[in-house]
């Protein structure tokens, strides 16, 4: 569960929205500490085959989840990954991807069916604070 702004919102629920996109495949979704909100939210996106990242989805994104859900849960950022860490029975590692987006260690990560997908999210987070996306 996520606290934006006193507003209740569920991890789960952010990723239904956005993999109702055409172009997403797959979602997760983590709260980052905020200090105006408490918490913010931060999705990262693996896109369909042939779809690419950009700008213009990224804000196609934000509206689709603000139409969904509402504008309480548009996500403040979607970084747009190849994978997203999971166990080996195919559950989303939240924790890790937290720890990753917080720039944190994140822990024991030998019980993941794709460690790589840590690494990759590493570098997606690093290309972009050298080249923001700006909105």
């Amino acid at each position: 569960m996520l606290n934006i702004a006193g507003h209740r919102i569920g991890n789960s629920e952010v990723e239904s929205a956005l993999v109702t996109h055409p172009s997403v495949a797959e979602a997760a979704v983590v709260g980052i500490p905020h200090e105006i909100k408490g918490q913010t939210i931060v999705a990262f996106a693996v896109l369909r085959h042939g779809e690419q990242p950009g700008q213009d989805l990224q804000d196609a994104l934000m509206r689709h989840v603000g139409r969904e859900i509402g504008k309480i849960a548009r996500p403040e950022e979607i970084h747009f990954v190849p994978d997203v860490p999971k166990t080996r029975s195919g559950k989303i590692m939240r924790r890790v991807i937290k720890k990753v987006r917080l720039g944190e260690e994140p822990g024991d990560i030998s019980t993941l069916a794709n460690p790589e997908a840590v690494d990759k999210i590493r570098e997606v987070l690093e290309s972009k604070l050298e080249s923001p996306i700006l909105p």
